[in-house]
């Protein structure tokens, strides 16, 4: 187990990390409404979730190499006080044009507490030690979205819709003073700084670029999002053809997410025990094998709901196992850039999950074959790029 002095750290870590994602969440049940409220299109209601994710993946962009040159802390600070803002004029909105202006402005602040936590779990922490911390945080991530839909559901019908941006001001607040007070101050090693943000901001891109591991590491990453972007997309859907409705759709949706929590548990015992290499290996064959029946069910006409949700607690338990050393990967190739890998780590997640979302609807979904065919492939994709890495012939030194 972490050592006890590690906890207050760790916990730290995990709430700036989850925040951004709570606050994508925490309103969706809201949104149901907000066209009534304001007045305004299903569609202009969707665009606050939009802007929202598109300023959350952007500005991470940003952060992360100036987090590197300017020092952790300092970005953060300036990210979730940017997040309060956003959060408190939110609450204030009374058009739905100030509530999407105000959802950007949380979003872009947000950001910083995904990248720069990632980033600090690299600076923080050493070998297998790294990949153990970044489970916790994958197991947090995995109840963050159904919590807090839960949560803003209820404070939706209780306190009205405002409540639930009060509770994000409030909870800004209270993660300001902690990062404030709980967190180091750490500036990755660097020469003297010469040169302007902009050209040392393109110079770290350029030098990540050139880096086929890093690559590797975000293709594997990427696309391992993507293929869990397109079951969320593609279940409600088919599900629907299998006659489940809205209020029964969760349960099935939800069986991956705790799946997911189990790997990462998981990951926290076995990568001292047989290494990173060999954790990643068995994530990558249970999410293939999960795929695999699922599919092999949906060909063999086994037309319910259990035999999409069931064999899909594979691919959930796969992830799990497989993403915290991806991630751990991405920030250690490049210690010195581990903002900046940080960065484009997050962003590309964010763009290949929209992509594994959107051609969901370029097919037909009656029944999982379609379903099953595209998580597939997007797998597979995943699955050669791990093979590359663990050939040896771009990543870097692994403990397995």
């Amino acid at each position: 187990m972490t050592a006890p002095r590690h906890g207050p750290l760790i916990a730290n870590l995990v709430a700036q990390l989850a925040f951004g994602l709570l606050a994508m969440t925490i309103c969706i049940p809201s949104m149901q409404e907000w066209g009534a409220i304001f007045g305004s299109s299903q569609a202009a209601v969707q665009l606050t979730f939009s802007g929202y994710v598109v300023a959350y993946g952007g500005l991470q962009l940003l952060y992360g190499p100036l987090s590197d040159r300017l020092g952790r802390k300092k970005i953060l600070l300036l990210g979730i006080a940017l997040g309060g803002l956003g959060s408190l004029l939110a609450a204030l909105a009374g058009e739905l044009f100030m509530l999407t202006a105000a959802r950007v402005l949380q979003g872009a602040g947000c950001a910083a507490g995904m990248v720069v936590g990632r980033a600090m779990v690299q600076d923080l922490f050493d070998g297998p030690e790294r990949t153990r911390v970044m489970a916790y945080i994958g197991m947090a991530m995995g109840l963050v979205p159904p919590l807090a839909t839960i949560i803003g559901g209820q404070l939706h019908v209780r306190l009205g819709w405002q409540a639930n941006f009060v509770l994000l001001t409030g909870l800004s607040l209270v993660l300001f003073i902690a990062a404030w007070r709980g967190l180091p101050d750490h500036t990755a090693p660097a020469g003297p700084q010469q040169t302007h943000w902009l050209r040392d901001m393109a110079s770290s891109y350029a030098q990540l670029a050139r880096a086929p591991g890093f690559l590797l590491y975000v293709a594997l990453l990427s696309m391992t999002t993507a293929t869990f972007y397109a079951f969320l997309a593609g279940a409600p859907i088919v599900l629907g053809s299998y006659g489940v409705g809205p209020a029964g759709i969760g349960y099935h949706i939800m069986l991956v997410p705790l799946a997911y929590i189990v790997g990462n548990y998981l990951t926290t015992h076995l990568v001292h025990r047989i290494g990173e290499r060999t954790v990643m290996r068995l994530g990558q064959g249970s999410s293939l094998l999960g795929i695999g029946l699922m599919l092999a069910l949906a060909l063999a006409g086994v037309d319910t709901p259990l035999a999409l949700s069931l064999p899909l607690l594979l691919l959930g338990m796969g992830h799990g196992l497989l993403v915290p050393p991806t991630l751990i990967g991405t920030v250690g190739l490049l210690p010195a850039l581990a903002g900046a890998a940080a960065a484009v780590a997050g962003l590309m997640q964010q763009l290949m999950g929209a992509v594994g979302g959107f051609v969901v609807g370029l097919v037909p979904h009656d029944g999982a074959v379609n379903l099953g065919w595209l998580m597939l492939a997007l797998s597979a994709c995943a699955a050669v790029a791990m093979a590359l890495l663990q050939r040896g012939q771009a990543s870097r030194p692994a403990a397995g």
